[in-house]
């Protein structure tokens, strides 16, 4: 009998926890939501994911507030949101270099595949080889001439190590068979602005980022790394048809801490999916450079698995070791 009577008490215990989660996970979101990016303020990443926050916002009823935490090519950030409560109201804005970082860095802090839920695919963004105007370099024929003749010399920036920017690099000089200096920045801003500034000679920018500058003539655009010719830059050719063989694309979304309840992921997702089909967030994107291109859970989570086995390849092509 008194056996019974604890399990009854157990039973009924159970049974209000499991109905005040379902009542929490009905309500959700009850208050603000914390979407946390691993890169600088006005970056292409933090420019994206400002409309498409404000947009899914005014869907789910409550503030999502946009937190910068930059640092490690995105790493800090994405420790952040791996030790936050998986609760729904913490997100991470994620992508080719956390997939990136699983090879780059020994300790990276948090395991990309195992530590998030990665909830949907915000875009894809490809990259544009950039120079100064007062380089005399106008073609990427120029740039590949000029590196063989001076191996080593030419100075590139990249937003970071492992960064799209730095792989794509040196994929691409390993292509062309010429060799160059690495110069690491903060982030895409810093290293686009070192290139207007002269202070190194080239860099395989963000194609957002560094088109303002392509259209103000600060930045003369010599290849885009996408197997097709951006919309934007219809005249500048892609890689490949520069004669050298390369296709790259970087890309971005959204993703939760790992235990996040399945259908607060549901809602997430479908909030998402609605916002990038807006006919207005796809203008403002469009106007930033990125452009909306949605993917659902399981096709963003098989594209950041690729890009680690990308990372792999790019790694050893670059004769490159893990930091």
């Amino acid at each position: 009998m008194r056996t019974t009577f604890r399990t009854a008490l157990a039973t009924i215990a159970l049974g209000l926890v499991l109905s005040t989660g379902a009542h929490a996970q009905d309500g959700y979101p009850s208050r603000a939501i914390h979407w946390i990016v691993p890169y600088l303020p006005g970056t292409s990443p933090d420019n994206t994911v400002r409309v498409v926050a404000e947009a899914m916002a005014r869907s789910l009823g409550q503030p999502v507030v946009v937190e910068n935490k930059p640092g490690v090519a995105g790493n800090l950030g994405a420790q952040a949101a791996a030790r936050a409560a998986p609760d729904g109201y913490t997100w991470v804005y994620s992508g080719s270099p956390m997939a990136a970082s699983m090879r780059m860095y020994r300790k990276p802090g948090f395991d990309a595949m195992k530590d998030f839920v990665h909830v949907g695919r915000i875009g894809s963004s490809d990259l544009t080889v950039v120079t100064s105007p007062g380089s005399g370099i106008a073609s990427m024929a120029q740039l590949v001439e000029r590196a063989r003749k001076q191996p080593g010399a030419l100075m590139y920036a990249s937003g970071g190590i492992g960064s799209p920017a730095h792989l794509g690099a040196e994929l691409t000089l390993g292509a062309a068979g010429v060799t160059a200096t690495h110069v690491p920045y903060k982030g895409a801003t810093e290293s686009t602005q070192a290139v207007v500034g002269r202070q190194v000679d080239f860099a395989l920018a963000i194609t957002s980022v560094a088109l303002p500058h392509i259209r103000s003539g600060k930045l003369v655009a010599l290849a885009t790394s996408a197997p097709k010719r951006h919309d934007k830059l219809p005249r500048v050719p892609t890689l490949a048809e520069a004669g050298v063989p390369v296709a790259l694309v970087s890309i971005g979304g959204l993703s939760v801490p790992a235990g996040t309840p399945k259908p607060v992921i549901a809602r997430i997702a479908g909030t998402l999916k609605a916002a990038l089909d807006r006919p207005e967030v796809q203008a403002r994107l469009d106007a930033l450079g990125a452009g909306a291109d949605w993917a659902s859970a399981d096709d963003y989570t098989a594209a950041l698995r690729a890009e680690i086995g990308l990372t792999d390849r790019l790694m050893a092509a670059a004769r490159l070791e893990a930091q």
